[in-house]
């Protein structure tokens, strides 16, 4: 046995000992084979000596391989050099947000009780009630500190591929599901924690990291295999990094874009597939890049594309895209309840999508929140209790005094606003 510098490993070394950081997550175990990926990993967390089994290894191949060990070793450093300068201040942005909600809350309060509520009032914080069951759950709050430094480890491949065309797939997406992982989502609380996690100043990170999260869902809910799940994984992480080449002054403009500005901003799907078809991602994940904003009936951009040339691949993240910024909050709106997004699918979109994906995905959705308490737009409070399958979005209510109402025989202006 010998105990190596990482930096020293080559593919075919056999670990003598499991490896793990310096908080006792374990990296690899005993007696596995290493092989490039896994080298890399064991860099990506900076680990620095690895006890190895020796083995008949080509010595050009294995100067070769360490070459190119000291090279990804580089990187790590760096990278693991900038996490720890901005872990503090993350921390610090997760404690600062979680008081000046409180803060936010209190206020609210004493408003309440010094003058009637107007109607939009009432609408707000009744919408904030569910908002605040969850934001203020211990799993809310552990799991902000981790999403926040995943959105930074995600900017930080976006900048290193652009700079260096470094790009480590597989290995960024272990990271990003290890806090799946640890903190055991259902999927209501994931669908809960995505649409709350983050703040008007939306970003191009945290919009990226929810659609990896919900199209590693869907692509579950449809039956996809493991491959193609992490496929969809990775092509959610990168679908918008072409909005890293757009000019800053459009993306965050608060008002409406003009035209033109408009169609700078659709040409980031052709950016991003530019930008990344010469990084070794598969064609499924580069196509998928390219047309998450194209539609089955010839609607979308940038080649105006029907169903024959899209697949059930780009339509997951199609509709993960689509449905992460409905339930996202909006510096012109707040964020949509699930079923005011189900109701807008339900209008326009059954066409634009392949029936195969967009009905899965409603109809789990829907189930998700089956049993929940909600107020309709009339502010009447019921719970829903079965789903309407012609109408997803309409389903039939028990009402307070013990009535059924069945929103599908309610007009149309008649409709759920808000889970509470």
């Amino acid at each position: 046995m010998s105990l190596l510098s990482t930096k020293d490993l080559v593919p075919g070394m056999v670990t003598a000992e499991a490896v793990k950081t310096k908080t006792g997550q374990l990296i690899v175990n005993e007696g596995v084979a290493l092989d490039r990926r896994l080298i890399e990993r064991l860099h990506f967390y900076s680990i620095r000596e690895v006890e190895v089994i020796e083995s008949d290894v080509d010595e050009d191949k294995a100067e070769e391989e360490r070459l190119a060990a000291i090279a990804a070793e580089e990187t790590a450093k760096r990278i693991a050099e900038e996490a720890a300068a901005k872990e503090a201040a993350a921390i610090e942005e997760a404690r600062r947000i979680a008081e000046e909600e409180a803060k936010r809350k209190k206020e609210e309060e004493e408003k309440a009780k010094a003058a009637p509520k107007k109607h939009e009032e009432f609408v707000r914080q009744s919408s904030a009630s569910y908002v605040q069951k969850v934001v203020m759950s211990d799993k809310f709050k552990a799991f902000q500190i981790s999403y926040t430094q995943n959105c930074e480890e995600l900017k930080k491949a976006f900048e290193n591929y652009q700079r260096d065309h470094i790009l480590a797939p597989k290995t960024l997406m272990l990271t990003v599901l290890e806090i799946l992982n640890e903190h055991k989502f259902t999927t209501i609380e994931l669908f809960d924690v995505l649409h709350n996690i983050r703040t008007i100043e939306d970003s191009i990170y945290a919009h990226s990291l929810n659609v990896a999260y919900i199209a590693r869902v869907l692509g579950k809910w449809c039956k996809f295999d493991k491959e193609e799940i992490d496929d969809l994984t990775i092509a959610g992480l990168f679908h918008d990094i072409g909005k890293t080449l757009i000019p800053k002054t459009i993306l965050d403009k608060p008002g409406k874009l003009t035209s033109q500005e408009y169609e700078i901003v659709k040409m980031h799907s052709q950016m991003g597939y530019d930008l990344l078809r010469g990084s070794g991602l598969n064609a499924r994940i580069l196509n998928a890049i390219l047309n998450h904003h194209e539609r089955c009936d010839g609607s979308g951009y940038p080649n105006k594309k029907g169903d024959d040339e899209l697949d059930e691949f780009t339509m997951v993240i199609a509709i993960a895209d689509v449905y992460d910024a409905m339930t996202s909050a909006r510096s012109y709106r707040h964020s949509l309840c699930p079923f005011m997004v189900i109701a807008e699918f339900e209008s326009d979109g059954l066409q634009k999508y392949k029936p195969s994906v967009i009905l899965p995905f409603l109809n789990r959705v829907a189930n998700t929140y089956q049993h929940n308490r909600v107020r309709l737009s009339d502010n009447r409070i019921g719970t829903i209790v079965l789903l309407n399958d012609k109408q997803l979005s309409r389903p039939i209510l028990q009402m307070k005094d013990g009535t059924f109402l069945d929103l599908l025989k309610e007009p149309s202006d008649v409709y759920i606003e808000a889970l509470i």
